[in-house]
């Protein structure tokens, strides 16, 4: 594309407003060029009364984006406004609906229908430009009011508004499955899907449908079985291989040759990386990193300094159990732009999980402090997870000074809790009650945040597996100390940590025997343990949680979460119907070995393992490694 921007038309004549459209396509390749200020400064200046569809629209994509990255409420709320001046621009464009005598004939007749394809049929390329534009607007609203609401009303409200960008994509999607083509003699239709392409429609439209179909389809695969079947009730099913051959289709990845590139073409391909790459890590059907890494590879020729795509080949590096190759990348990240110091939060929190993977301790609590300085989404996760790694160093005088400040730092989301905020305020209120102690805070955080599974094996070897056994011996001979003439197990939480440290053994073991199916092995790298030893100290592991997890006191989401883990071992190990057993138990929603205190309420991140299981199921099914 030229570095030049392409000319805009004055006076604005709304009736050619996709004249806008190179304009608009130019400011984005600017912005995922990391030049951020440049993309939002054109599209200043070619509409400076907010007036012009597309760049009224696309300005306020770039406030959403602001919006989400600071996480703010002057910054979300500033978004919203730009969002909601958006629908209304959107709005004057879009057809103008008949008299309600007229709405009332659409119902006898289709052809006068207000709803359906005949009326899409009937509107102008704008028009039909608009209406998409419009249900893109009330999206990013709606996204950016759930997150900036504080009660429930609200957020039912913008769910609401979800259904009708939902509904409005589907008809956009049927009428271009109306307006087809014949298809060329030589093209397969798919078998489930009707042929959808077709030269009568711009491709900027079309990737734009593909856009919001995709994702409506990918969002709704993806949601917790209860919630989903409320969503059933309206009609609404996620097709998840539908929405990924959708968002494939706008940058040609579905088909042999190229297509015709459309403006959204860009954000199809980023929805891919984040499926991928990110949300794999809660599901599994679907993902596949090798079409992922061929995404990657076109866009980082294309954006060599593209901060977006600069976090994607950090994100697959480490999902290939590669974190030393990921801090490269995310370090390049950082330094591609300084104009959104916002998006600097992102390497930092990547990096930091990935010095966990490498087990560097000291790194970790370096940019949790960063975080914690500058960021704002989870500042409660930041300050325990700078106090977790300071615990695991021995620097217990810093460490408590953070923990205090843990549970005043919590942020909710439509009045609810955020889960992994809930879980670090009990370990940071744990670990004042317990007087400046916990066991292995740093490798808990480790398994929460996946860097374990992505951990290269020697360094499990090495370091973390001789830590969990460090942590076990430590708190037996803890136990011994305090307990003077008695027994260890009598101490308060003493089998919480036992329980605890065996878990995390019974991971690191896990991973040694059988790595993550997406890992790249070093050619070079000395194991010197066979797969069937690991296993087996794995399995030893796990079932010393599920002997002594009735005896623990507070921390009972160790015993579920190992009934996962283990399952996960023996779906590797080759015995599907024991690891079926083990995800069904986690699924029943029955008390597992837990006493009766653990029989009431939830069990930390609780929603997150169900949905992990759920993803694990499916894979079993499917005959996918786990």
């Amino acid at each position: 594309m030229s570095n030049s921007p392409p000319p805009v038309n004055n006076p604005y004549d709304p009736t050619n407003a996709l004249d806008d459209i190179p304009g608009l396509h130019w400011a984005l390749h600017e912005f995922l060029q990391s030049r951020m200020h440049e993309s939002e400064r054109f599209c200043e200046q070619s509409d400076p009364e907010k007036q012009r569809l597309y760049f009224a629209t696309g300005f306020g994509l770039i406030q959403c984006v602001k919006g989400l990255m600071s996480f703010e409420d002057k910054d979300l709320l500033a978004a919203i406004n730009h969002t909601k001046h958006g629908i209304a621009v959107a709005s004057a464009h879009r057809k103008r609906p008949g008299s309600f005598a007229g709405r009332l004939a659409g119902y006898l007749v289709p052809s006068l229908s207000t709803s359906g394809t005949e009326w899409i049929a009937g509107m102008t390329p704008v028009e039909r430009h608009a209406e998409l534009v419009y249900a893109e607007s009330l999206y990013q609203k709606s996204l950016l009011g759930i997150v900036y609401s504080g009660d429930w009303l609200a957020f039912i409200r913008e769910v609401l508004n979800m259904r009708t960008t939902i509904s409005i994509y589907r008809q956009l999607g049927k009428w271009i499955e109306t307006d087809v083509t014949s298809p060329p003699s030589n093209a397969t239709p798919p078998p489930t899907h009707p042929y959808l392409p077709s030269p009568s429609i711009d491709p900027h439209f079309r990737s734009g449908v593909y856009l919001g179909l995709g994702m409506s389809h990918l969002v709704l695969s993806m949601m917790p079985g209860k919630l989903l079947a409320l969503v059933e009730l309206f009609g609404y099913k996620g097709d998840r291989k539908f929405g990924l051959e959708l968002l494939e289709r706008a940058g040609g990845w579905s088909a042999n040759g190229r297509v015709a590139e459309g403006v959204r073409r860009a954000i199809c391909d980023m929805s891919l990386l984040i499926f991928h790459l990110v949300l794999s890590a809660f599901t599994f059907e679907g993902v596949d990193v090798r079409k992922a890494s061929k995404v990657l590879e076109w866009n980082l020729k294309r954006y060599p300094n593209g901060v977006f795509f600069l976090f994607g080949a950090g994100r697959l590096a480490l999902v290939r159990s590669q974190p030393s190759k990921a801090l490269v990348y995310y370090a390049r990240a950082a330094q591609a732009q300084t104009q959104y110091k916002n998006l600097h939060h992102i390497s930092w929190w990547e990096s930091a999980v990935a010095c966990l993977g490498l087990w560097r301790v000291s790194d970790s609590r370096s940019w949790w402090g960063k975080l914690g300085g500058e960021a704002t989404w989870s500042k409660a996760t930041y300050t325990y997870s700078e106090a977790a790694c300071l615990a695991t160093l021995g620097e217990h005088a810093e460490a408590r000074k953070l923990m205090e400040r843990v549970q005043g730092l919590r942020q909710k989301i439509a009045g609810k809790s955020i889960p992994v905020e809930k879980f670090v305020a009990r370990k940071a209120r744990k670990y004042l009650a317990q007087s400046d102690r916990l066991v292995l805070p740093a490798l808990e955080l480790a398994y929460v945040f996946h860097a374990i599974a992505h951990a290269p094996r020697e360094v499990i070897v090495r370091e973390m597996i001789p830590a969990s056994r460090g942590g076990e011996n430590g708190v037996k001979e803890n136990g011994s100390r305090k307990g003077k003439e008695k027994k260890p197990e009598s101490r308060s939480g003493y089998w919480d940590d036992v329980c605890l440290a065996r878990f995390l053994e019974g991971v690191c073991w896990r991973f040694v025997a059988y790595p993550d199916p997406d890992a790249e092995l070093e050619p070079d790298e000395k194991i010197p343990f066979s797969p069937e030893d690991a296993r087996t100290y794995s399995e030893r592991a796990f079932r010393a949680v599920f002997e002594y997890g009735p005896n623990i006191e507070l921390d009972h989401y160790i015993v579920y979460y190992a009934h996962f883990e283990y399952g996960r071992l023996l779906a590797r190990s080759g015995d599907k119907d024991g690891a079926r057993t083990q995800f069904d138990l986690v699924m029943s929603g029955k008390p597992l070995e837990v006493n009766a205190a653990g029989r009431k309420g939830k069990y930390s991140l609780e929603n997150a393992l169900h949905m992990r299981t759920n993803a694990a199921l499916e894979a079993l099914d499917q005959n996918r490694l786990l």
